[in-house]
């Protein structure tokens, strides 16, 4: 019987090795993996390439990964913003690498990982500092540079409902990421808020086939300060 919950996050996450590449789901805040994040941060593994939409916002989350020290590289779109202090200061001290990838070539690099593409050209970046020394090319008369996949070892992502094969569905922005990540690592693990009965999610709802998901485990609504709980965006 296929059964991939798993009652913790420290469970689900496993084993990590130093110098792994982890890929974190989410849009900003929205779809962030926070407990997950938490339970990688206890697990301690060192020297990480962390690949996410942004470099982290307050102390928490990506931020907090970053301040315990484990990062060694981060990939991602937007590193900063108006409270992302703790990479900023650990940038321009030197202690963490910075690759800036365009937010649409990141999100194909991933695709590409997952659908076993091998490299392909993109038009974002031409003619500047971002494309490096990659071979560029001319095709149709448009300019293009060579983009590689970024595979992940580890993908954690946030969703709605999940069921025990593995089968996921998200809320909203908090989408953003995640399915694609899903399929560019080699062991994926996500956190829903509620776990449903095989069958019960509608196929057309189902974004992340649970072959792409090795564990899930269910966490609890955070509660705000009125009383209600906090929702994505």
């Amino acid at each position: 019987m296929i059964d991939k919950i798993v009652q913790s996050t420290a469970e689900a996450i496993g084993h990590v090795d130093d110098g792994s590449t982890v890929l974190l789901g989410g849009f900003g805040t929205a779809g962030m993996p926070d407990e997950l994040l938490a339970a990688l941060i206890e697990l301690g593994p060192r020297e990480l390439t962390i690949v996410s939409n942004n470099a982290g916002n307050g102390e928490a989350g990506i931020a907090a990964l970053l301040k315990a020290g484990l990062v060694r590289k981060i990939i991602c779109s937007f590193p900063r913003s108006a409270d992302s202090y703790v990479f900023d200061e650990l940038y321009r001290a030197g202690k963490v690498e910075l690759e800036l990838t365009p937010q649409g070539n990141l999100a194909e690099r991933l695709r590409a990982a997952g659908a076993g593409i091998g490299a392909f050209f993109c038009p974002t970046g031409f003619g500047t500092e971002l494309a490096g020394d990659r071979e560029t090319r001319v095709i149709n008369g448009k300019p293009y540079v060579l983009e590689y996949p970024i595979h992940g070892d580890l993908a954690l992502i946030k969703a709605e409902r999940g069921d025990r094969w593995g089968n996921l569905s998200y809320r909203k922005a908090a989408r953003n990421f995640g399915p694609v990540m899903a399929t560019a690592a080699r062991k994926t693990v996500a956190t829903v808020h509620e776990i449903a009965e095989l069958g019960a999610l509608d196929p057309e709802s189902i974004v992340t086939p649970g072959i792409f998901v090795s564990r899930i485990v269910k966490i609890e609504r955070v509660a705000t300060e009125a009383g209600g709980f906090r929702k994505e965006a």
